[in-house]
């Protein structure tokens, strides 16, 4: 079982986060309920991912970045699955961003700040700017970038800016691996009792 000093996993409705053991989550992070988090994904300091109404599954390599709030909506008559927040590998979701009842596909990104609302999509490989706010049931295809809100698409994403992408889920990987171990690290002076500043 791996160790997750600082984190909150709450047990909701028989439902309990299950968490690849190569993922990495940050002190300060609370996961609820029926939460699913793949193999070396990342979740960043002081994220709230709630899944007490519904499912949230993340894929692998995927990280969601600081302060952002994950969540999903029951089902209701006329619409039995509810909208469940579904993000596929390789997707790197900004700062304090806002996604809830979705789904982003492989390679999809989240700007920071911004906001995707129920049974929208992101397609593989698309952006969804800084800041703003895919509205309800909207659908981004493949490789464009979408701003504004409520968010239009904006253009066709070139080679450079999928490269990019790509590029940013590397580091993010390699990040989380540092970033862990420099928390096994604090842990570990902790129980030896040396200051930790």
């Amino acid at each position: 079982m791996t160790i997750r000093p600082g984190v909150r996993l709450i047990p909701i409705h028989g439902k309990a986060p299950r968490i690849h053991e190569s993922a990495w989550i940050a002190p300060g992070c609370t996961i609820v309920g029926d939460v699913e988090i793949g193999a070396d994904s990342s979740i960043w300091y002081n994220c709230v991912l709630r899944a007490d109404v519904c499912r949230i599954v993340i894929g692998e390599r995927t990280n969601v970045q600081d302060g952002s709030v994950l969540h999903c909506d029951p089902p209701r008559p006329g619409d039995p699955d509810g909208s469940p927040l579904l993000i596929g590998d390789d997707v790197l979701i900004g700062h304090m961003a806002m996604v809830h009842g979705c789904r982003i596909e492989d390679r999809g990104f989240v700007g920071l700040g911004a906001i995707a609302m129920n049974k929208a999509v992101i397609g593989s490989d698309a952006m969804l700017a800084a800041g703003a706010m895919l509205t309800e049931g909207k659908v981004m295809g493949s490789r464009e970038l979408w701003g504004g809100r409520p968010a239009r698409m904006m253009r066709e994403l070139d080679d450079a800016a999928i490269t990019g992408m790509r590029l940013g889920v590397m580091h993010y990987a390699q990040n989380a691996k540092d970033h862990s171990a420099a928390v096994a690290a604090m842990v570990l002076t902790s129980e030896d009792g040396a200051p930790q500043g």
